[in-house]
Order: structure tokens, then sequence, then C-alpha cells
């Protein structure tokens, strides 16, 4: 690891296992079976765990107690990185996704549909699908939701943003023809919010995995009848709005005699209390991509 780490950035083991409430037997496991362990390393000392070493375990111990096989949920965290994720606060990555931001912003104002595509073309290249649409993509649409919200005003620049980011999605090369579909995507019945599980169709075809994707307000009937003639191993349903978060939905699913392996409720419609156990719940695209292809293991 290269670069200076300040004493404060630095963590003994013992620290590191009372921040995550785990034994320090259960590190030392994670770093013998599957590689979490410290990176930091100074001649005479015993290694030592930095921030990021931390986030790394962080996300790991939310996922398995999502559900995730522990094996799946560390080789996903250590794939976390700023190119993967979020950028690094104040580092170059943050500003360049601040400046994409902005000339996004700025070309749907005015309504430049050809500008407009090609800044999200630009962001989904050069930051891969699940970085451009956290960092750049997601925050221009709720600038522009918030605005609606307090104004009524730019429905039309929603649509063209909206428009724009599926037609890129779209475009985005898919794993060859021949191979397995076993991921089944859709909104809840009556949520027309279907971008999200666009841009996770998308990050999963970057990864090597196809997706089937029913789109936006799918019926309970049509979501089993899906289920039923495709037989997926993961199955995903997005809610934006509690109104669209019908539990009911899920249970069907659950009751399906070939459920399939993971059933995930995407989206902050979906309140966990209310919504029966065996669901798992990703906090964000990369938390569900892990969710998802850990289904095909």
């Amino acid at each position: 690891m290269s670069g200076t780490v300040s004493p404060a950035a630095a963590y003994s083991a013992g620290a590191v296992a009372r921040r995550l409430g785990v034994a320090v037997t259960t590190l030392r496991t994670w770093h013998q079976r599957y590689g979490m362990g410290p990176s930091l390393h100074e001649p005479g000392h015993h290694r030592r765990y930095t921030e990021q070493d931390i986030e790394r375990l962080e996300l790991m111990q939310r996922l398995i107690v999502e559900g995730v096989a522990p094996g799946d949920a560390a080789r996903w965290a250590r794939k976390r990185s700023p190119a993967g994720g979020a950028a690094t606060a104040g580092g170059e990555g943050a500003g360049d996704t601040a400046a994409a931001v902005r000339g996004l912003s700025r070309a749907a104002l005015r309504l430049d549909a050809p500008a407009v595509r090609q800044r999200i073309a630009e962001a989904v290249r050069d930051l891969g699908v699940v970085a451009a649409w956290d960092g750049v993509l997601r925050p221009v649409l709720v600038a522009i939701g918030e605005r609606y919200a307090a104004t009524g005003t730019l429905v039309e620049v929603e649509h063209l943003v909206s428009g724009c980011i599926s037609a890129v999605f779209g475009s985005l090369p898919r794993p060859p023809a021949g191979t397995p579909v076993r991921i089944l995507l859709a909104c809840a019945d009556e949520e027309q919010h279907s971008l999200p599980i666009e841009a996770l169709a998308a990050a999963l075809a970057a990864a090597g995995v196809p997706a089937r994707s029913l789109g936006a307000r799918v019926p309970s009937e049509a979501l089993l009848a899906a289920v039923r003639r495709t037989g997926p191993a993961g199955v995903l349903v997005w809610s934006h709005h509690p109104s669209t978060a019908t539990p009911a939905q899920l249970e069907a699913v659950l009751a399906e005699r070939a459920r399939p392996v993971v059933l995930a409720a995407g989206g902050p419609g979906w309140g966990r209390p209310s919504v029966p156990s065996g669901v798992i719940f990703p906090d964000s695209l990369t938390e569900a991509l892990v969710i998802l292809t850990s289904a095909l293991t």
C-alpha cells in the first residue's frame, strides 16, 4: 500500500472487533478464509486496519446479515472502490463527479437532448454503471424531483433526462446470446419508477450477468406467471413509494413451490417491519448486485 497513513487512521484488530461488534477470532477467520484482513503494514509492527478496510468489513457484515454467503459477501466487498461505488470525498473522483453533475444539469435545463445523452454516456463510460448512477444520474434526478415538489415545474426536464438514461442503459453491451437468464427484475404493481431496475440490469450486464426486466407496473399475477415460466434464481421487486409496496406481492412469490433462491425488495417504498421474513433489503445498487449474483452460485 503506497502513501503515508496517519496513526489516527490505523486500527488494531481489537479496536476493529469492538467497532463491528464481533470477536477478534471472527476477524481472523475473515482474514484467513476470505482475504479480508488489514492492509497497513509497518516493519516491526502488527498489521493495522485502515478506514477503507473497516468500510469493506462493514459491507461484508451487512451482506451476511441480509443472507448473503460469507464468501460472496467478501468477494464483492473487496471489489468496492471509488471506481465501482461512491467516489472518495475530497478526491479527484469526487471533483470529476461534481463536474459531471453540473454539466448534465445544465444540458438538461436547456432541454438539449443530444448533450444530455452525451453527458450520460460519458459518465457511464468513465465511471462505470454503478458509480455513474449513484454519483451523477440519481443526484440529478433527485434535484429535478425536489424542484418539481417545490414549484410544480421541470416535468419536461425529468422526462427528457429519464428517456436519455434509458436509451444509454439500453445501448450498453449485454452478455452473449444463449447465456442463461436467471435474474428477474420488476417494479411493484402500480410502481412507475423503472429507471432503478434499468440501472441494475445494466450493472448486471457489465458484470456478465444477463437479467430479464419486466419494467414498470407489474401486477402480482404477471410477476408470478413470469416466476413460474422462467424459474429465476434471483428476483428483485422495486418500489419507490409506500403506496406501491404491498407485502402480499412478496408473500405470493415466497409461497411458490419453485420459489427463487433470493427474493429482494428494492427501493425506499418498502418498510422492513411490514414485509415477510426471507426477503432481503439491498441498501444500494452495489448491494443489489451482490445479493442477486449470490443466488447464481
